[in-house]
């Protein structure tokens, strides 16, 4: 009796007739069937995965990255104050702006410093240095020495720069009024014009008419005054006999030349 002549319906309905036994030994391979019978794995042989016997090949050396030379910090980053390394120094009037001073004037308003103006080789202009008090009375004419005091201002968005502000001749109308100024500088946008033209010799004294027009000016907190004036006047402090600009002040051969 074949396979065929075996096989019966079931109650529930029709169920596939069972495999010959000629064709479980039959393997089908690419839609096709194959006349090799599969011969199963001998006992105790192992089996071996296709990946067990593939040859690693070594990679080639990483190539050079420049990821470690990369730049990893912000150009501003937060809380961090970037003023420039050398703030232009003028009168208010200078400014030819709308101004404000800082408003402390107890740490960011100077005393009284002392200050000439040195010629330099190459430049059109002489060159303003601090001076030594005592080495300015012990060589310098006093028509020569200037005095004024320093304080923080910025014109509007934060162009900041250093302010000369009159600590003598105050009769003066001119110093008189660029006094005034920069005291109403501290609280309001202030700008000095000068009246010459009109035949007086003063400045006017003018506010911005919408005080709101520019941002309130963003102050540095972590810069005293005495840092930014040493930073602007680096290399042009004149505090031993044997600076060069003392010795071109007073025409004395310097050591170098």
């Amino acid at each position: 009796m074949n396979a065929s002549s075996r096989w019966k319906p079931s109650g529930d309905g029709i169920t596939t007739p069972p495999i010959p036994e000629f064709l479980s030994r039959v393997t089908v391979t690419a839609g096709s069937p194959s006349s090799t019978p599969v011969t199963p794995p001998e006992e105790g042989l192992v089996m071996t995965k296709p990946t067990d016997n593939v040859i690693s090949i070594a990679k080639p050396a990483e190539k050079s990255s420049l990821d470690k030379f990369k730049s990893k910090k912000a150009a501003a980053l937060a809380n961090i104050e970037t003023l420039p390394t050398e703030l232009k120094i003028h009168n208010i009037a200078a400014a030819k702006d709308f101004v404000r001073l800082h408003p402390d004037e107890e740490n960011y308003w100077s005393s009284e410093l002392c200050f000439v103006n040195v010629p330099i080789k190459g430049q059109k202009r002489d060159t303003l240095h601090l001076i030594d008090e005592d080495l300015a009375l012990q060589y310098i004419q006093p028509g020569r020495i200037l005095r004024f005091r320093l304080a923080l201002a910025t014109k509007p968005h934060d162009v900041f720069f250093l302010c000369q502000i009159p600590s003598r001749n105050l009769d003066n109308e001119w110093n008189r009024a660029n006094v005034k100024g920069c005291e109403q500088a501290k609280t309001l946008w202030t700008i000095l014009t000068s009246r010459k033209e009109e035949g007086v010799e003063t400045y006017k004294v003018d506010y911005a008419q919408n005080q709101d027009a520019f941002p309130e000016p963003k102050w540095p907190e972590k810069q005293t005054l005495d840092d930014l004036i040493l930073t602007r006047f680096t290399g042009l402090s004149i505090e031993a006999a044997d600076h060069p600009g003392l010795l071109r002040l007073i025409g004395a051969k310097q050591a170098n030349s």
